[in-house]
């Protein structure tokens, strides 16, 4: 039997162990997709207790207690205090045998602050408190746990119309870790409501400096957001879409829909699909001539309790895995863009597994030989950010396309505890290579080629891919 999380965790095979120690340990972390606060970094934030660095908005842990009895107060409630809500995670924590954060509970407390206890209600309390006391030191900051992790590129997430001035306060203070921005235009697209549309296209007027009126006078302001972002080092954008989106329209079309929108009427849904499908070919355009990577994490249906959502708002744990027939649609959206010489670098993340061999064989369709990997599957997303997932993941890429080529991890979190997930993943990803050595599935002879895939796949792809 072995050992629980020892320095062999995952790891199976002699081949496996040498992989990871010798080779994808060693190398530093780019994290081109998360959703950390930058103004956390630029005022290297300290954190209060376990409990705000660790249960704050975590909704992975929120769903598991809720599931485990917990009532809501100790969730997301105002009127318990930080040790209640750590107890009855420590209380969940036994019952998660299996599921995911059990594995990232015990990874964390491991990395950041060398506990090696295993945590449940009878180690909670000393496990709070020798946290909390490690905390209180420098150390511990936002900037600290950056540090503590060997990171060298933070890419967060941020709105066309953010100021971006927290990235610019941590690149002046010369902070050694490059914090980037993300463009994510989902709201310039969300044409649901129409008041709420317009008041986000007043916003991007106002910090435009640009007068809207029409369809183009908004496009024109995006590109002036788009050229402040990649001022400001950024590289990548990102969409958050419930499918791809790939109607046939006329320019004319999308400038009446605009006008209709914009003055206050509710669209139809075809006018929905027409507009979205528009701006996801501009959008696209625009990365095209900057360089950029276009991502796109599609497939979740959000906010299916509707009490919760209107009590909690958003991205609080009531997001499931979504059922579309997407194929056909992103297929016609990337050769849009590629029939016209202006198909950009891009990842596509599913949140479906029975996705990940559409995706696979999606990939091939539009590699032209200019950038080695240019169409990339995203690693495992969101429910399929854990061992199983992401050996679906890789294992679908690698039957279907290159494994070598492939980007590797991000966080894709809020928590600056979360960088153990690159560990989680290049172990999980030694495990798998190291096993094909060690079946005869992947010669011995050329085990040179084999550690540098792994160091490639941990970190160099990233690094040359998105030129950081």
């Amino acid at each position: 039997m072995k050992n629980f999380m020892d320095e062999n965790f995952l790891l199976q095979t002699e081949t496996a162990q040498k992989l990871y120690h010798e080779h994808a340990a060693k190398m530093p972390i780019i994290d081109y997709h998360c959703h950390l606060i930058p103004q956390m970094v630029a005022d290297d934030y300290k954190f209060k207790s376990l409990t705000e660095i660790w249960l704050g908005g975590d909704h992975y842990k929120w769903r598991a207690m809720r599931t485990n009895g917990v009532d809501e107060r100790f969730c997301t409630g105002k009127d318990t205090t930080d040790w209640e809500k750590f107890e009855k995670w420590a209380e969940t924590v036994p019952y998660t045998f299996r599921n995911p954060l059990y594995h990232w509970t015990h990874l964390e407390l491991k990395t950041a602050f060398g506990i090696d206890k295993i945590l449940n209600p009878k180690t909670a309390r000393e496990i709070y408190d020798e946290c909390n006391e490690k905390l209180a030191q420098p150390e511990y900051s936002a900037r600290g746990m950056i540090r503590r992790y060997h990171v060298e590129t933070v890419c967060t997430t941020d709105d066309p119309i953010d100021s971006l001035e927290y990235h610019i306060k941590t690149c002046e203070s010369g902070f050694e870790i490059k914090m980037l921005p993300t463009w994510r235009p989902d709201k310039a697209m969300a044409v649901e409501v129409p008041a709420d549309f317009r008041a986000y296209v007043e916003k991007l007027a106002e910090v435009s400096d640009t007068n809207i009126s029409s369809f183009d006078d908004m496009i024109a302001a995006l590109r002036k957001r788009h050229d402040f972002f990649a001022a400001q080092g950024c590289r990548l954008s990102d969409h958050g879409i419930e499918e791809f989106y790939a109607e046939d329209y006329s320019d004319a079309e999308i400038k009446a829909i605009f006008n209709k929108v914009y003055g206050g009427t509710e669209l139809t849904k075809e006018e929905i699909l027409k507009f979205k499908s528009a701006m996801l070919v501009i959008f696209g355009e625009m990365d095209w001539e900057k360089g950029w990577t276009q991502q796109f994490h599609y497939g979740a249906i959000r906010n299916n309790n509707t009490k919760m959502f209107k009590l909690l708002g958003p991205d609080t744990g009531f997001d499931s895995i979504g059922e579309f027939t997407t194929a056909k649609a992103m297929a016609k959206f990337l050769d849009r863009l590629n029939t016209n010489g202006k198909l950009t670098k891009t990842i596509l993340y599913n949140l479906n597994p029975c996705a990940n061999e559409v995706i696979a064989t999606m990939l091939g369709n539009f590699q032209d030989g200019s950038v080695a990997g240019k169409i990339q599957f995203g690693s495992g997303w969101w429910f399929l950010d854990q061992k199983d997932g992401m050996e679906k993941q890789m294992n679908a890429l690698s039957v279907l396309g290159l494994l070598s080529r492939f980007v590797g991890m991000l966080t894709d979190s809020r928590s600056f505890l979360s960088y153990p997930r690159h560990e989680y993943f290049r172990r999980t990803l030694c495990n798998l290579v190291g096993r094909d050595v060690e079946n005869g599935e992947i010669p011995a002879s050329e085990m040179e080629r084999v550690n540098q895939m792994i160091e490639d796949i941990s970190y160099n792809n990233a690094k040359n891919f998105f030129k950081f």
